[in-house]
């Protein structure tokens, strides 16, 4: 996760400005656009102020194993961003075969790429915004989601961009 797009995706998402978002936080909007452009080494105390200010909770986790992989996913990774989790789903299904699906379907890559595009947003925020998708619709499904339901969805988001 690379930290200046997840915080400039958050404060998009939110239809926010880096005023706005740097009075809430207490901090200047230079100090916040640096930030976002890749620069400076913000404290913790900065980040935390910056998720409270974007309705995120931050979390900071030392391991010393790898993060878990998708089929292994039970709870918080570290590369999940602030305040994102795994894991089960409503419905107490696993994240973990909506994570595998997605992961192994190359129309999903292809269409995440586009999606990045098109909306000025990495990668790796339009997959976890899709994986929450999916997950979501996990419940409604009388089976765990399968590729036509992938590409339901895709299609779907293709259509509304």
């Amino acid at each position: 996760m690379e930290l200046s797009a997840e915080l400039r995706d958050r404060r998009k998402a939110a239809g926010r400005t880096i005023a706005s978002v740097a009075v809430d936080a207490g901090l200047s909007v230079p100090y916040i656009a640096n930030l976002e452009n890749g620069r400076g080494n913000p404290t913790l105390a900065a980040l935390s102020r910056l998720a409270t200010a974007l309705d995120a909770h931050l979390q900071v986790t030392l391991e010393d194993d790898p993060p878990l992989s998708a089929d292994a996913t039970t709870g918080t990774s570290a590369d999940e961003g602030l305040g994102r989790t795994s894991g089960r789903a409503p419905g107490g299904t696993s994240g973990a075969a909506s994570a595998a699906l997605l992961a192994t379907s190359p129309r999903a890559t292809k269409v995440i790429a586009t999606l990045a595009s098109s909306q000025g947003r990495t990668r790796r925020s339009v997959e976890r915004q899709l994986l929450t998708a999916l997950e979501a619709l996990t419940p409604l499904l009388p089976t765990p989601p399968t590729e036509p339901d992938l590409n339901r969805l895709l299609d779907l988001l293709l259509l509304a961009d």
